[in-house]
């Protein structure tokens, strides 16, 4: 079976150099030399500043909120509200419920399917105090619009880039965008390091806050400065990424080969994702949107026939979840309107992506293409 993506594996050769410096170091954890070392490297590679590493992904996101205050909402009954975007992986709008508050869902753009900035702009409240947008599959959000309503309604604004490792918008790097943005070094992801994530602050005053926030708040042998929480990365994940990023650029030009053999078939044939002008590609994700939720099961079945197995990214539309919801007491507020979701629902329900990962070879992809096409040709 060809799956959606498969975790990339770096020399083996290369991971035991890495692990036999920790053996000699007998350093497992606590900012250890090759997390130091596998800082400064990403800051290199994707052209930041002020990148704190952590354990993975969704932790970079509670952290980012955390260390920018829009959890404290002092002599507020109400949980404060964050709009995002319905059409992301759970974790974008489940970590700020887990930290208390309200994900408020705007709709996105049917083109790009990244967050409408003048959806965002209409579900802007008293009680909003942030805006978390998502780079969907690498492709860059209206990063210019989306920033200026932040300064507009003096609003923070967290992107979770977990899609968009090594993206780059206008030249310069998509994750310098907003007060922070985030990334997952999760297996399945473009870059690993098994498990893990990163922040990049706009402010270094708010990644010294964060870096005494992952570890318990200490700051001495003797010193608990607040309240923090465990979420470092160690040793062996940094080694593990430390490996990956010797391999990147191979790894890159793998999956371009595939990627753009998946654009050239379905060119006219079938609706992909409008790229943002000025943003470039990383090849993390493939995904085409079929014609309907019937065309896409009747796709997904002949093409689990033939030995291959996409993934419906995203579905559901978030909107849709119950745990996700205000409560019962805001729903019956008759200032309260929820924002319509049209886009992100539609689109949730015929959208797939297809397997794109290092060492696929075109070849392995033909026949699913194959099936795509002819699919659509027989409706046209």
């Amino acid at each position: 079976m060809i799956t959606v993506t498969r975790p990339y594996f770096p020399e083996r050769k290369n991971f035991d150099r890495y692990v036999d410096a920790i053996f000699q170091s007998r350093w497992l954890t606590n900012h250890g030399p090759l997390e130091q070392e596998l800082t400064r490297r990403l800051e290199t590679y994707l052209g930041v500043k002020h990148l704190l590493l952590v354990s993975n992904g969704t932790l970079a996101l509670q952290v980012a909120y955390r260390a920018l205050g829009i959890n404290n909402v002092v002599g507020q009954r109400e949980p404060a509200e964050v709009i995002t975007t319905p059409f992301t992986f759970i974790a974008t709008a489940s970590s700020l419920k887990w930290e208390g508050m309200q994900p408020v869902f705007a709709d996105i753009d049917p083109a790009t399917l990244c967050l409408d900035p003048a959806q965002v702009e209409a579900a802007i409240t008293p009680r909003t105090r942030a805006i978390v947008p998502v780079h969907v599959f690498g492709n860059a959000c209206d990063v210019e619009a989306i920033d200026a309503l932040g300064e507009e309604h003096d609003l923070k604004v967290i992107y979770d880039g977990a899609h968009a490792f090594g993206a780059t918008y206008r030249g310069n790097s998509l994750l310098s965008y907003g007060d922070a943005s985030t990334l997952s070094f999760h297996a399945t992801k473009l870059f690993h390091s098994i498990e893990g994530g990163a922040i990049i602050f706009k402010r270094k005053e708010d990644l010294e806050r964060a870096r005494k926030m992952i570890n318990f708040g200490i700051t001495g042998p003797e010193c608990i400065e607040e309240l923090g929480i465990n979420a470092k990365m160690n040793e062996f994940q940094a080694a593990m990424g430390l490996c990956v990023l010797d391999e990147i650029e191979g790894n890159l030009e793998s999956r371009a080969l595939v990627w753009h053999a998946y654009a050239q078939a379905f060119q006219g044939n079938v609706q992909l994702q409008a790229r943002q002008p000025g943003v470039s590609l990383n090849y993390a994700y493939f995904p085409i949107i079929l014609e309907s939720e019937s065309v896409l099961l009747e796709v997904m079945q002949r093409l689990e026939r033939e030995g291959y197995q996409p993934r419906r990214y995203f579905c559901p539309s978030l909107e849709s979840l119950a745990f996700l919801g205000r409560p019962a007491a805001d729903l019956q507020d008759a200032d309260f309107q929820q924002p319509e979701i049209v886009h992100s629902r539609d689109i949730a329900s015929r959208i797939l992506c297809l397997p794109l990962f290092s060492g696929l070879q075109v070849s392995e992809i033909l026949a699913a293409v194959r099936v795509i096409v002819d699919r659509h040709q027989k409706a046209a």
